[in-house]
């Protein structure tokens, strides 16, 4: 049985990760970001946060206000009453970014989210640990930590790849897989990942998946009721869109999702769902996090299934889409 989320709760990460490995210059990419989205950041003081001081409106109390929408916010003492004062500014955030501190275990952070006072306001979109490629294997006394802020994490940024060999990185790649079964990894240059795979927004438009996919990527129809788009980002990252005017399993749909490879780090978008056929579901994947919500009635529109996913090159093809979807159509 599949339970569901609230779609107009404000989605929250938790950044983690130890000592150095990029998650301040991550934040400051966030922060400065072309993405369009009111963002609280949430940090224990605004000292490792540096901003250009032309896009710093105010501060009041323990608030930076941001030119671009977002704000930053300085945890004094309980994280709850920061979070609950978050959300009752005039403009309420579209997204929650929490820093933790880079010798925290970022499980105990996670349980204040799934506090029930939050239930209705906030969900834990995901758990992202940012991972320094050249100093990984140092601090050996501190290793079961590390280890931990990857256990628990949806994602692992590894960051800092250009400091290193590719012999370096593939150990790297090799010691994860040794020690977990499952996980995403995104490479990083100077925390450089896009903001599409980084964050979310709990409510979707219809028209804003259309324009995921540029005009010019967009091919013809197959001669099923699905079809999908693929497009290369800057080499790095492809771009696939799949719609399907047939009802969807959702316990079957969250399996296959389950099943796609490592190499997919984000799915997102509207089902049209066997369990509730009048309501549009919203499913959100963060690399291993996987979230389902009700959203309100299709009335007029026309029920259809739009998901938009997005991976490394190839990993997210027409085809593999295809299969997950005639094992849950």
């Amino acid at each position: 049985m599949i339970e569901f989320g609230s779609a107009s709760a404000v989605p929250v990460t938790i950044l983690t990760g130890f000592l150095g490995a990029g998650k301040t210059t991550l934040l400051n990419r966030i922060l400065t970001g072309n993405h369009g989205l009111r963002v609280a950041v949430l940090v224990n003081d605004f000292g490792s946060i540096n901003v250009d001081a032309d896009l710093v409106v105010g501060i009041e109390d323990d608030v930076m206000s941001l030119a671009n929408g977002c704000v930053c916010c300085s945890i004094r003492d309980d994280l709850i009453e920061t979070v609950e004062a978050v959300l009752e500014r005039p403009e309420r955030p579209e997204y929650i970014l929490l820093e933790a501190s880079g010798v925290s275990d970022p499980s105990s952070i996670a349980m204040t989210f799934t506090d029930q006072r939050f239930r209705d306001k906030i969900r834990l979109d995901s758990i992202m640990c940012l991972v320094d490629a050249e100093q990984v294997f140092a601090a050996q006394e501190q290793m079961e930590l590390k280890l931990r802020q990857i256990a628990f994490s949806d994602m692992v940024i590894l960051n800092k790849v250009d400091l290193v060999e590719q012999k370096t990185v593939q150990k790297v790649h090799d010691w994860l897989k040794s020690r977990f079964r499952r996980y995403r990894l995104v490479e990083a240059v100077n925390a450089d990942v896009p903001l599409e795979i980084l964050l979310s927004v709990g409510r979707f438009a219809a028209e804003q998946l259309d324009a995921e996919v540029p005009d010019h990527v967009h091919g013809p129809r197959c001669g099923c009721s699905e079809h999908a788009h693929h497009h290369d980002h800057a080499a790095k990252f492809s771009t696939t869109m799949l719609r399907s005017d047939l009802p969807v399993n959702l316990s079957g749909l969250r399996d296959a999702i389950k099943g796609l490879p490592g190499e997919v780090y984000r799915v997102k978008g509207f089902v049209y769902s066997e369990e509730d056929p009048e309501h549009r579901i919203v499913v959100q994947v963060v690399g291993k996090r996987i979230d389902i919500a009700r959203d309100g009635k299709w009335g007029t529109r026309k029920p259809e299934t739009r998901l938009v996913a997005i991976g490394a090159p190839g990993a997210v093809s027409e085809d593999t889409l295809g299969r997950v979807f005639l094992e849950v159509a």
